[in-house]
């Protein structure tokens, strides 16, 4: 499930790593000192209370960021380690998909059709979960208006190994997404830090692809996915 690093990556990812090393005590130092003074019995008005609480919550995300940071670095340089057990890869995908609940405050649903099984391989489950939810939250956050995405899964046997396929579109484009020539998906997606970007190396990690569908409406949003599996 591992690929060689190049040079620069390599490359990138030593520099991830210092900065990470270099980051991480004084965010433990300045998240300390703010959970302090939420302790603090002294009096406080509440617009003080409420400025250091969010400033707490702003650590608290950036120890996160730091988090990914680190695994990012650690993927690059090849040396994050991927546990190694057999899977079904479309129950997997449903089960993350049933937590999901993203943007149902705006009337966007997530709905999964497809194969409901047949996608046996081998891999990290709970990476690859982590992965789905977050290609998931990406494409429910762009949709502009009220809508039904659909995770759609195929199980397709043209070759060897066989692939499986999961396209996530809004409901009226999954067959085009299916059909159209295929991009590279944009990792760079605000408001989900690394998420994305953590998310394609475990996909590649397993041997897999995580593509754009170039017919979609830049704001439209779409991904597919795809892995060799044995089924």
């Amino acid at each position: 499930m591992s690929t060689p690093a190049d040079p620069s990556s390599e490359t990138c990812a030593r520099l991830l790593s210092l900065a990470v090393h270099e980051l991480r005590t004084p965010a433990s130092v300045v998240g300390g000192y703010l959970r302090m003074l939420q302790r603090d019995t002294d009096p406080m008005s509440d617009r003080q209370r409420k400025m250091i609480d969010e400033a707490e919550k702003s650590c608290v995300r950036l120890v996160a960021l730091i988090a990914e940071m680190s695994e990012v670095s650690k993927l690059d340089a090849g040396v994050a380690t991927l546990t190694r057990q057999r899977l079904d890869l479309f129950p997997l995908v449903q089960d993350v998909a049933e937590g999901v609940h993203e943007a149902e405050d705006r009337e966007v649903r997530l709905e999964v059709r497809g194969e409901a099984a047949g996608a046996e391989m081998i891999g990290d489950a709970a990476r690859l979960r982590g992965a789905f939810d977050a290609i998931f939250r990406a494409i429910l956050r762009e949709q502009p208006a009220a809508c039904t995405v659909v995770v759609d899964r195929r199980l397709e046997k043209r070759g060897d190994p066989n692939s499986a396929i999961v396209v996530v579109a809004p409901d009226a484009s999954v067959q085009s997404a299916y059909e159209s020539p295929k991009d590279p998906f944009d990792e760079k997606r605000g408001g989900l830090g690394l998420a994305l970007p953590i998310a394609r190396r475990i996909i590649e990690r397993h041997g897999g692809r995580l593509w754009a569908p170039r017919a979609a409406e830049p704001d439209a949003g779409a991904a597919i996915v795809a892995f060799p599996v044995s089924a």
